[in-house]
Formats: C-alpha cells, sequence, structure tokens
C-alpha cells in the first residue's frame, strides 16, 4: 500500500483522481471491503496476539477494517478505538466512522467534516495536530541554537525544505535565494539559508558544488527539525500538515510552494487566510519574498511570525493521550470480556 501511495503522489493527477473517485461512502466501502480480503486476516492475527485494551488509528484507510473485524470478535465494548486525523483540513471520508470512541480533529475544519459524516458531537474532540514532545518542551534561544548549529550569528535564516524524500522545487529555489539574498551594492549578504535535502542524495550533491555568495547550510536527513526551525527566521515548505504544525509551534512564517492534491490542498488556505504565510510555485517570486522579509518588510514578518503562534497547538500530542487514558479509566468491568477466537474473518468475506 505505502509502494502504491508514493508511486501516486510522484504523477499527481493520478493521486487527484484516485483521492477524489473514492471519496462517496459506497465506493470506498465497496473498496475496503475488497482489499480486506488481503489485509483482515492480518489484522486479526495482531488482534489476538496483542491484545490491546486500546486501538489508535492515524491512516485513513485503518478506520473500517480493524473495527469490521473487532465487531465480528464480539469485541467493540471491550477494546477502546480511537482515529488521530493526521490532515489539517481537507481530508479523505475514510478517516471518518461512526463506530468509533473518539475521533481527534486537528481544526474545526475537520470537526464540522466529521459532523457531516455521521459522527456525533460526544466522539469529537478538537486537539490540534499531534507533533513529536520534543517540538512542545522549552526551547532553546534562536542565539543558542546557532551557535550550536554553527550558523552566522547576524544574519536571519531561511529554512529550505522539500520533505523527508526532498521532493519539490528545492534546487531552483535554493539557487533564486543565493541570488536575492546578496545585496549587490553592498557586496554582503542580507541573510542565510539552510537546504534540508531528508533522503534526496542526488539534491545534496548537485547543490554542494555550488558557489555560493551567501552563508549555506546542506543538510540531508535530520532528526532534529526542532533545533533547525528554531534558529530560523521562516520556512520555505510543501503544504505538508506536519511540517506546517512544527513550523507554526515555532512561531515561523511559511512560504508553502506546492501541494499534494486532496488531502494537502486545504492546507494552503489554512496557512494563507490565518496570516501565517503566503502561497507561490515560482522560485524567483519566493527568493523575492524572503529578500524583503529580511530587508524592506521585517514588520510583515513580525506579524505572520505572531499570526503563526496564534494557530500553534503545541499540547495537542499531551491532550489527546490525556483524552485516551480517561476514556480507558471510563470502561470499568466492560473491559473483562475475554479475548475469544470465534470466527475466521476471511470466510465472512
Amino acid at each position: 500500500m505505502e509502494r502504491q501511495y508514493k508511486f501516486m503522489v510522484k504523477h499527481v493527477q493520478l493521486w487527484k483522481v484516485a483521492f477524489h473517485s473514492t471519496s462517496p461512502r459506497w465506493i470506498h466501502s465497496s473498496y475496503l471491503a475488497a482489499i480486506a480480503a488481503f489485509y483482515a486476516k492480518e489484522v486479526e492475527a495482531g488482534l489476538m496476539e496483542y491484545k490491546p485494551d486500546i486501538i489508535i488509528s492515524v491512516h485513513p484507510l485503518m478506520q473500517h477494517i480493524p473495527l469490521w473485524v473487532l465487531k465480528w470478535q464480539g469485541l467493540q465494548k471491550k477494546v477502546i478505538f480511537v482515529t488521530v486525523i493526521t490532515d489539517l483540513n481537507t481530508c479523505h471520508r475514510t478517516w471518518f466512522h461512526p463506530a468509533v470512541n473518539r475521533c481527534y480533529c486537528p481544526s474545526e475544519e475537520v470537526a464540522k467534516r466529521a459532523l457531516l459524516d455521521s459522527l456525533e458531537e460526544s466522539q469529537i474532540r478538537v486537539f490540534g495536530l499531534p507533533i513529536r514532545p520534543s517540538f512542545c518542551r522549552a526551547v532553546l534561544s534562536k542565539d543558542y541554537l546557532r551557535v550550536e548549529l554553527e550558523m552566522d550569528q547576524n544574519l536571519p535564516a531561511v529554512l529550505l525544505m522539500g520533505g523527508g524524500e526532498g521532493m519539490g522545487p528545492v534546487e531552483e529555489t535554493a539557487k533564486a535565494l543565493g541570488d536575492s539574498l546578496y545585496d549587490e551594492e553592498l557586496g554582503k549578504p542580507i541573510g542565510q539559508l539552510i537546504i534540508i535535502c531528508g533522503r534526496n542524495k542526488l539534491l545534496a550533491s548537485t547543490l554542494e558544488p555550488l558557489e555560493w555568495k551567501i552563508p549555506v547550510k546542506i543538510r540531508g536527513f535530520e532528526r532534529q527539525m526542532e533545533k533547525w526551525m528554531g534558529a530560523c527566521d521562516c520556512i520555505i515548505t510543501k503544504a505538508g500538515p506536519g511540517t506546517i504544525a512544527e513550523a507554526l509551534i515555532r512561531g515561523l512564517p511559511i512560504i508553502l510552494n506546492d501541494f499534494i492534491p486532496g488531502q494537502e490542498k486545504g492546507n494552503v488556505p489554512y496557512v494563507v487566510d490565518n496570516g501565517a504565510g503566503v502561497f507561490t510555485r515560482s522560485a524567483k517570486e519566493t527568493a523575492r519574498l524572503v529578500a524583503e522579509w529580511f530587508s524592506t518588510k521585517t514588520d510583515e514578518l513580525k506579524k505572520m511570525s505572531e499570526n503563526a503562534l496564534k494557530l500553534a497547538q503545541p499540547n495537542a500530542v499531551f491532550d489527546i493521550v490525556k483524552d485516551i487514558h480517561e476514556l480507558a479509566c471510563q470502561r470499568g468491568p466492560l473491559a473483562n470480556i475475554p479475548y475469544m477466537l470465534t470466527s475466521s474473518f476471511s470466510s465472512i468475506i
């Protein structure tokens, strides 16, 4: 399933068709029933091996199948099943299932969609998008982080990302920034650039030999993004929900330069309409905006940073876990229902 997804998002029109054509309930219910024949036996085996008290789904295709298994095993009253939605606005309808105990929505927009898809208000909680706890802990000062990361102490910094796979117009944007952040009249840089190439080694090897007129750091796959974000003043990225949520927590104005049709499309107005960033696919326009933010429009950069912090929900992951814990405490004697293999899921399919 993962390989199929990666193939389709590289051919975005194919993914766009798949996303929208499977949205109607009668279509995706039939589709999921078909793939259940391949995956339900493994879900059933895992259920019997681990005998969970709680199941937390963080994937749109993993509501219907495990809930079918629980129903046929007579375990719906024993096992708490919750969904944590990881799309900020436009999300596929397979995220929503009326049999869940809780549906954790990252925004009010998603909560409204859940209500339209037959969930009750009592099932829905809006806590924000869960982000790794390291983003929520006390943040070191920007000056300290720049010393640790060996960055220039006196120049504002822009963080350029292409996700974990280093996708999108990273090379073109980096070159444009290299030009725009160098003041020809003064003969010196007005900013510095951090490029995160992810797993894209070809991208890194292409950028490293270039002669830069500004301070540039080229990095591969990073596991301490909270530090790099904390050391920078704005970010350029595609509209991935995790990166957006992390940037908001760090108060970074966001330039969105791309999105995956379907689930990421709604992330653009979520950022832009709330005044936390802008959207442009033009590398030259992106470079021009950053140069202005670092020189003549510093007030605009500051205002967007304030708006980003207003949108941020750094405690979402803790609020979700606390609520799941409270659900578990309320379950009481129903949890004493034994795990017993009552029937074969495959024979039902």
